[in-house]
Formats: structure tokens, C-alpha cells, sequence
């Protein structure tokens, strides 16, 4: 369900059930038909995502890798694509995250020690980020923990405040869960039902369920944010979609996180083609980077097997591997490797060998994948439709690409980025279907 769902909002609060400030703003039933604003100047409507450094369920959870994008990233790309946003910030207290925001385009606000304790509010972060920025108008506080996100949710939403009035916009998804009254330990009584006749139990399909805060997102404008409110004045809920509503709280939920983005989540303005050629760098990728000299000085190098059956995948798939290397390779010994793939070795322009490569098979560069480790690789990986490297190539290489493997260059990663190119294959044909 893509449409808008809006409603009147029965209660007051802040993100996560924190107690609001003093009386809350009178609330108003959703209508179309908002209010005008001045065509002067447009209100300056701030996405801001608050990502502490000091998270105590997992160390420097926002910037952790998921599905080979750090986590905040995923919300970064649907904030900033969405179009609808004067400024993107971050605010943080920690170098690493500081740096990953940059990386994906947002400004950063050095949030001070005092809104940064495990003691702080969303609502002192965002306050105190205000405090420095006369200029924003409205704030979308949006959840690093919510990569499912999309810019269409963002878009929509911004519409609601601009175009139709309203002062605050929060996001829920609908659940079908029935609810029973608690029974406290030494007490007894007998727990009754909250939700439900259980004489007259719904099916699923007759009953629409309810709606539960899922904390993506909160948009309030400045007026309310400084009277201590994130809900408040003409208030609306916006209904996402229950695939898209994902918010990882502790280390057990990422696998399955990782598979729900994988299926449900944004991936950038340009649609995914399907693939048909992985380039991937020899040195750093399909081995270690060790080389070993035997005593007849014969080179001698080492793969993982892992990666020898995902290039067997790929090529079954009907998807062509190619191998490249910046190094004067022994063609004898990667031949003796038996991956049965067309190579070339001692390449001093990588970009323009893959080119060539692209146009012999009248490819385009969106059907290209590459796999690179290092700065050699960088153009490419920057050029190609589907980028990835290892968990251990260079920075420069890391920050060209859009996947990270969790494994090392000689140690699976071919294998991991084989298994992310399916993934997003099946995303590819599952869209050509609908």
C-alpha cells in the first residue's frame, strides 16, 4: 500500500513513549484542503537524523554495515533523494559516524556532550539543534534505524506539511495482534482481553487491525518542537508499508533486517538492470594479496574454493566473469587455477580495459558489475552499475562502492558478492513481473 493513510491522533508523546512538556497543543481531525503559505520564501523543512556514537545494544550500531551499506546510509540516500529537503544533517558526537555522513552527502552537527548521554532525549538533540540553525523552518526527525525507508514516504509526507497544513506528521504501520490486560506477579486476578470479543474471535481478513507507532519518522515545525513537542498541533499519522517498516533495535534482528532490505529496500533514483558481466580484481579479491615464490622462483598464489563455486554460480547463471589485474601476473598460474575465465594481467588503465570490454559484449555500464580492493579499482567502481569490495580493501576502494562484504579479499567475498548480485536480480525480475 503506496497511498497516504491518515488520521486523527488520539494521545500526546514524544519518540519511544518519553513524557511530553507541560499541556499539549490542542489536536485536530486530518483534513484535505490545508492551508496556504506565501510564495515569498518556501519554509525550510530539515531532514535530521540523531545518531549517537555511545549505543549500548551495539557498538556504533548507525554505522555498522547491513546488507554492505552502513546503516545510516540508508536513510541518508532516501532522505537526500527524495528532493523535498532544504538540508541534510546528522547529529552526532563521533568522529566515524561524523565521517560515514559526509561520505553520503549530509551535513554534520556536532551535537554537544550534554544532549549525548544515554539519559538524553530525541527531543534535547533536536532542540539544541535548532538552537544553532535560525534558518529551519520544520524538522523530519528520521530513525537511523529504518532502512527500509523510501523517498516516495518522505515526499508524501512533506506534502502534508507544506501543502495541507499540518503541524506535526509521525509514521505508523498496521498490525493484526490481539492484546490482554497484564496480570502482575502475586496477583490474583484473571488477565482480560483488550482488543477483542474472544466469543468472536476476527479472521485476519476481517479485521483491519490497529495502527502502532514504528518510529521511522517524526516531522514537527519549529513552534511545537520549542514548546517541547514532537506530536502535536494539527497532527496526522502516515501509514507505511508493513514491509518497509523496519527498525533494528538488537544484534539478533540483522540477519533478518538484512534480507528484508535486500527485497524491500531503496536502492537509488536509477532502476537495477540485470547483470551479465563481474569484472573482479585478481590481487585483494580473488586472492589474499600474498604472493609466494617456490624455490625455482615459480609464483605461487592461493584461493578460497568458496569463490571458486560462486564464479560457477555467476557463469550458470548466465552471468560472464572476467578477471583483471593492475600486476604483471603469471598467466600460467591463474590459468592453473581452472576458473575457465577470460583474464588480463599487467592493466595500467582498468577503466578503459572494462570499457572494452563492455562495449565487445554490447553491454551498458548499469549491466556491469565489479569487484575491486583497491585505488586502482576506484573509477571503475564508480562507473559500473553494482560495485563491491572486500571487508579489508583500502578506504578509497570502500568509499567507490555500494556493497562492503563482511569477508576478506581471498576468503569468500567473491562468493558473498555473487550471493548479493542474486538477491538483487531476483528484486530486478520480481519489479519486471508487477
Amino acid at each position: 500500500m503506496d497511498s497516504v493513510e491518515k488520521g486523527a491522533a488520539t494521545s500526546v508523546s514524544n519518540p519511544r513513549g518519553r513524557p511530553s512538556r507541560g499541556r499539549p497543543p490542542k489536536l485536530q481531525r486530518n483534513s484535505r484542503g490545508g492551508q496556504g503559505r506565501g510564495v515569498e520564501k518556501p519554509p525550510h523543512l530539515a531532514a535530521l537524523i540523531l545518531a549517537r556514537g555511545g549505543s549500548k545494544g551495539i557498538p556504533l550500531k548507525n554505522i555498522k554495515h547491513l546488507a554492505g551499506v552502513p546503516l545510516i546510509g540508508w536513510v541518508l540516500r532516501a532522505a537526500l533523494d527524495s528532493g523535498v529537503f532544504q538540508s541534510v544533517w546528522v547529529s552526532t558526537d563521533h568522529d566515524e559516524i561524523e565521517n560515514v555522513a559526509k561520505q553520503f552527502g549530509a551535513q554534520v552537527h556536532r551535537r554537544s556532550s550534554e544532549v549525548s548521554k544515554d539519559s538524553s532525549t530525541s527531543l534535547d538533540a533536536i532542540i539544541e539543534f535548532l538552537n544553532y540553525h535560525n534558518e529551519v523552518d520544520i524538522v523530519g526527525n528520521i530513525q537511523a534505524t529504518s532502512p527500509c525507508l523510501h523517498p516516495t514516504d518522505l515526499q508524501k509526507v512533506a506534502e502534508m506539511i507544506r501543502e495541507e497544513g499540518y503541524d506535526s506528521v509521525f509514521s505508523v504501520v498496521r498490525r493484526h495482534q490481539f492484546r490482554w490486560s497484564e496480570i502482575q506477579k502475586g496477583v490474583r486476578e484473571v488477565t482480560e482481553p483488550l482488543n477483542l470479543n474472544p466469543a468472536k474471535r476476527p479472521r485476519r481478513q476481517d479485521w483491519d487491525g490497529e495502527l502502532y507507532e514504528n518510529g521511522s519518522f517524526y516531522f514537527a515545525k519549529r513552534h511545537l518542537i520549542e514548546m517541547g513537542y514532537l506530536q502535536g498541533g494539527k497532527m496526522a499519522y502516515y501509514e507505511m508499508r508493513a514491509e518497509h517498516s523496519v527498525d533494528i533495535d538488537v544484534d539478533i534482528d540483522w540477519p533478518i533486517a538484512e534480507q528484508r532490505v535486500l527485497r524491500y529496500g531503496y536502492f537509488g533514483k536509477e532502476k537495477l538492470k540485470e547483470i551479465k558481466l563481474l569484472v573482479c580484481n585478481i590481487d585483494g579479491c580473488l586472492t589474499n594479496g600474498h604472493i609466494y615464490v617456490s624455490g625455482d622462483q615459480k609464483e605461487i598464489i592461493s584461493y578460497d574454493v568458496k569463490d571458486a563455486i560462486g564464479i560457477s554460480l555467476l557463469k550458470k547463471s548466465g552471468i560472464e566473469v572476467r578477471l583483471i589485474s593492475e600486476r604483471a601476473c603469471s598467466k600460467q598460474t591463474l590459468s592453473s587455477l581452472k576458473l575457465d575465465c577470460k583474464m588480463e594481467v599487467n592493466v595500467s588503465d582498468k577503466l578503459a580495459f572494462v570499457d572494452e570490454w563492455r562495449k565487445e559484449m554490447g553491454l551498458c555500464w548499469k549491466e556491469v558489475a565489479y569487484l575491486g580492493n583497491e585505488v586502482s579499482d576506484e573509477e571503475c567502481l564508480k562507473r559500473v552499475g553494482l560495485s563491491g569490495s572486500p571487508a579489508d580493501a583500502c578506504s578509497t576502494a570502500q568509499k567507490a562502492v555500494g556493497y562492503i562484504c563482511k569477508c576478506y579479499g581471498g576468503r569468500g567475498a567473491i562468493r558473498e558478492f555473487a550471493e548479493h548480485i542474486f538477491l538483487l536480480m531476483e528484486k530486478v525480475n520480481n519489479s519486471c513481473q508487477k
